[in-house]
């Protein structure tokens, strides 16, 4: 299993990767820095990575991380977005689910504000 820190200003969470085509080019991107944007109770971010919808999930759980293919942009589910129908969480399009945030998802979005850095790297022994 490939695991991953992230980090937003003070708060860092662990999260693992899945088993698909998307993980790993993500994998080999690392570490990556960008800007995040929010929308609702979602983190994003353009990553310089154009790949292809991988089994699209237009519903998601809290905690998922998912590829927007439109935005080419890395989204981190922390709850509700503006187009959520009650607790449900739905990105602005079908994401490729490719990881899951192993810790309390809340703790990066409480954190976050727009423009913030995001730093994703490889977890390491220590």
């Amino acid at each position: 299993m490939k695991r991953i820190r992230i980090r937003i200003g003070t708060t860092e969470i662990k999260a693992e990767l899945n088993e698909t085509r998307t993980a790993n080019a993500i994998w080999r991107m690392l570490p990556i820095k960008a800007r995040i944007n929010l929308w609702g109770e979602e983190i994003y971010f353009a990553i310089p990575l154009s790949l292809a919808q991988e089994a699209g999930q237009a519903v998601v759980h809290k905690g998922d991380l998912g590829y927007w293919p439109p935005g080419n942009a890395i989204c981190i589910f922390c709850g509700p977005t503006p187009i959520s129908t009650g607790n449900e969480i739905r990105p602005a399009s079908a994401v490729t689910v490719f990881g899951r945030i192993i810790e309390d998802a809340m703790r990066l979005k409480e954190e976050a504000t727009e423009g913030m850095e995001i730093v994703i790297r490889e977890e390491d022994d220590g």
